[in-house]
C-alpha cells in the first residue's frame, strides 16, 4: 500500500491527506446505500490506510451521511481525521433551494455538530452560493463561528473567481471545492489561477468523472433507480458514444503504464500540484485501495502533456449538470452595500 503523504490545504494551517474520501455515495447518488456496518468498516479502513480527509454534507441523505460519520469516528478515529462538511442546499417538496443567510448558516452548523457528535468542524464549506445574499454576509457569519470555536476553516464549493475574491477579503478561505478531472477542465481558465494567487487550497470532487474513468461507457448499465447520474448530459446516448473515445485513449495509455484507467485519471489530478486534493468517492474497500495506489503512478511531463491534450474541451460532449443554475457559473452575489437584514 502506498504511503499517503500530507499536504497543506490553503494558507491557514490545515494539513490533510493528499487524497481524501468523498462520502456522497454512502447515502445518496448511486442506488440503495450499503449496510451501515460495512460503510463504517470502509471509513475505518480509509483512516488506517492514511486517507484521513473525509468529505460530507448535511444534504447527503439528507443528514444520514453526517450521522454515519459521527458513529464511524468514535473510538479514537476522530482525532485521526480531518472532517469537512457543508451547508447551503435544501431539498424540499422535490425542489432545490440554496440558502446563505446568517440565521441559516448558524442553524446548519449547530445541526451538523449535533449529527456528527463533535465539538468543532475542521473545514466548513458553503456547498452552493446563495445568489440573493452578498457573499460578505455569509462569510461574516462563518467568521463568527470560527471565533466561537465551532469551525476551524472556511471553504467554498462551486464559486466563481469574483465570489472567491470577495469572500477571501472578509476572512481567508482555506479551500475551494470544484469538479476537476480529465473531462471537467473549465475551472483551469479562471478559478484555479485565482485560488493559487490567493493561497487557497483546491479540492477536486468527481476526479474520476462520476465513475466514467473507472468503468467507461458500460457504467450506465449499472445505474440503478435513484442514481442521479442518469440525468447527467454526458451519460446520455447522444453524448456517450463521443465521450467513449476519450475513455479509450485513457485506457490505452493506462495499459502502457501498467495501471488502470481510473488510476491514470486520478494520477493526472494528483500531478496538478501539491495544493490539490482529489476526493474520489467509493463504497468498496477494493476501489479505495485502487485509488490509493494512484498516488504511486508517476507521470512524465510528456505523459501529462499527452493526457492534457487528449482531454481537450472538444473531447467531451454534454454539460456537467442538466442546468448551470447551481454551479459556479451562477454564483455571483449582490453587492454588500445592497444588503438589508430581514
Amino acid at each position: 500500500m502506498a504511503t499517503v503523504k500530507k499536504i497543506k490545504l490553503g494558507s491557514q494551517g490545515l494539513e490533510v491527506s493528499a487524497q481524501g474520501l468523498g462520502c456522497l455515495g454512502m447515502s445518496i447518488g448511486s442506488g440503495p446505500p450499503k449496510p451501515e456496518h460495512e460503510l463504517i468498516e470502509l471509513i475505518h479502513h480509509a483512516i488506517n490506510s492514511g486517507i484521513t480527509f473525509l468529505d460530507t454534507s448535511d444534504v447527503y441523505g439528507p443528514h444520514t451521511s453526517e450521522i454515519l460519520l459521527g458513529k464511524a469516528l468514535k473510538g479514537g478515529f476522530r482525532e485521526r481525521a480531518d472532517l469537512a462538511t457543508k451547508f447551503g442546499i435544501i431539498f424540499a417538496d422535490g425542489k432545490l433551494e440554496i440558502r446563505g443567510d446568517p440565521a441559516y448558516v448558524r442553524a446548519s452548523c449547530e445541526a451538523s455538530l449535533k449529527r456528527l457528535d463533535i465539538d468543532c468542524i475542521d473545514l466548513y464549506y458553503q456547498h452552493r452560493i446563495d445568489t440573493t445574499v452578498p457573499i460578505e454576509v455569509t462569510i461574516g457569519e462563518l467568521k463568527k463561528l470560527i471565533d466561537e470555536g465551532k469551525i476551524k476553516y472556511i471553504g467554498l464549493s462551486e464559486a466563481c473567481a469574483s465570489t472567491i475574491r470577495r469572500a477571501h477579503a472578509v476572512h481567508p478561505i482555506t479551500a475551494v471545492q470544484l469538479e476537476w478531472s480529465l473531462w471537467s477542465r473549465d475551472v483551469e481558465a479562471d478559478i484555479i489561477p485565482t485560488c493559487r494567487e490567493l493561497g487557497i487550497g483546491i479540492v477536486a470532487y468527481s476526479p474520476l468523472g462520476q465513475g466514467f474513468f473507472a468503468s467507461g461507457p458500460k457504467l450506465v448499465e449499472s445505474f440503478t433507480e435513484g442514481d442521479f447520474r442518469k440525468s447527467l448530459p454526458r451519460f446520455q446516448p447522444e453524448n456517450l458514444e463521443h465521450n467513449k473515445k476519450l475513455y479509450d485513449r485513457v485506457n490505452e495509455i493506462a495499459a502502457k503504464k501498467g495501471c488502470t484507467p481510473s488510476q491514470l485519471a486520478l494520477a493526472w489530478v494528483h500531478h496538478q500540484g501539491d495544493d490539490v486534493c482529489p476526493i474520489p468517492g467509493t463504497t468498496k474497500i477494493a476501489h479505495l485501495n485502487e485509488n490509493i495506489k494512484a498516488l504511486s503512478v508517476k507521470l512524465t511531463p510528456e505523459e501529462m502533456a499527452e493526457l492534457t491534450s487528449i482531454a481537450s474541451a472538444e473531447a467531451v460532449k454534454g454539460d456537467r449538470y442538466p442546468s448551470v443554475l447551481f454551479t459556479y457559473k451562477n454564483s455571483d452575489t449582490p453587492p454588500f452595500s445592497s444588503w438589508t437584514p430581514s
